[in-house]
């Protein structure tokens, strides 16, 4: 496997009887997987490439992003896994963008799975989208091995993805002035909210993966736990939801680029860290290998790894 440089050798390894309720993630391992040993699976993961060809802001190097990409692109692919998931903001404000990342995404071997981030409708409606990124639907599922994957639409009941005066953008911003008038951090304008349709359809699907008997993760692009300001508006609602199925083990997003960590009555919420923070050859990404009742994450770059217990009760 390709050695990463020297400057991102800082390693930190976390568990379950180390890890404090919540933490935001500081700079960490950069080494990936080894001794998969009996694994089932294993898959890429990727949070907010949030490429652009402009200039960095802040600490957010857009254009480094494509460097950044082809390097997880081989060494997910040295990893041999099943599929490779996407976790939302490939591109991050000119739709052109696409046009110049998502060949180097298709590098990566076998199905790659997306989500809808806040940024990834630049001048383009939802549907487009949707297409752009090859995706069947803004929400949907898949099955590997006896494990189910759901995706959510975090931006389905938002201020940017639907037109002004539109019953879901009118939901939105009722939404957000409830949450300011009750001082939540996260009533913002770039976070959003499942719509009806979509929390019944993430019910009922959650329910047939537990009559099949199927492990659970379910993807976003927000944090439902411990993103601070990122949330997403509904995170309280959604966490019940996923809470009241046993089979749920993990819920993976991106949305906040520090990254956090924190579990809620036996369900780890992950927020992976974003790949668009630092100069090149700074990086964050991940091979996620699925075991029988745990889900160990390999962190690359700037990303920790964590060992996920499956619940018990």
């Amino acid at each position: 496997m390709k050695a990463l440089p020297m400057a991102l050798c800082a390693a930190l390894t976390l568990s379950l009887a180390s890890v404090a309720p919540t933490t935001a993630w500081a700079d960490g391992r950069h080494d990936g997987p080894t001794g998969h040993g009996n694994a089932a699976f294993s898959f890429g993961l990727i949070a907010d490439p949030q490429y652009w060809s402009g200039p960095a802001q802040g600490t957010r190097y857009y254009a480094d992003s494509l460097q950044k990409l082809a390097e997880s692109a081989a060494t997910i692919n040295d990893a041999k896994v099943s599929f490779t998931v996407q976790l939302g903001d490939m591109v991050d404000r000119d739709p052109k963008s696409f046009d110049e990342i998502l060949p180097i995404f298709e590098r990566i071997h076998g199905p790659r799975y997306s989500v809808l981030g806040n940024h990834d409708f630049p001048g383009i409606s939802s549907d487009e989208a949707v297409e752009r990124l090859s995706m069947p639907n803004e929400y949907y599922d898949f099955t590997h091995q006896n494990w189910r994957f759901v995706v959510l639409d975090n931006n389905d009941v938002s201020l940017y993805a639907n037109a002004p005066g539109s019953a879901d953008y009118v939901k939105a911003q009722e939404i957000i002035d409830e949450l300011r008038e009750q001082g939540a951090i996260n009533a913002q304008t770039y976070n959003g909210a499942l719509g009806d349709e979509q929390m019944a359809w993430l019910k009922a699907t959650l329910a047939d993966a537990d009559e099949k008997g199927q492990q659970v993760i379910v993807i976003g692009h927000m944090p439902l736990a411990g993103g601070e300001t990122e949330d997403a508006l509904d995170a309280p609602v959604i966490r019940q939801v996923l809470e009241s199925y046993p089979n749920v083990v993990a819920y993976l997003n991106g949305h906040y680029h520090p990254g956090a960590y924190q579990v809620v009555d036996g369900i780890h919420y992950v927020t992976m860290k974003g790949m668009v923070e630092q100069p090149y050859p700074a990086n964050a990404y991940s091979v996620v290998t699925v075991q029988q009742n745990k889900v160990r994450i390999d962190g690359f770059g700037l990303q920790q790894d964590l060992v996920l217990d499956a619940r018990t009760h």
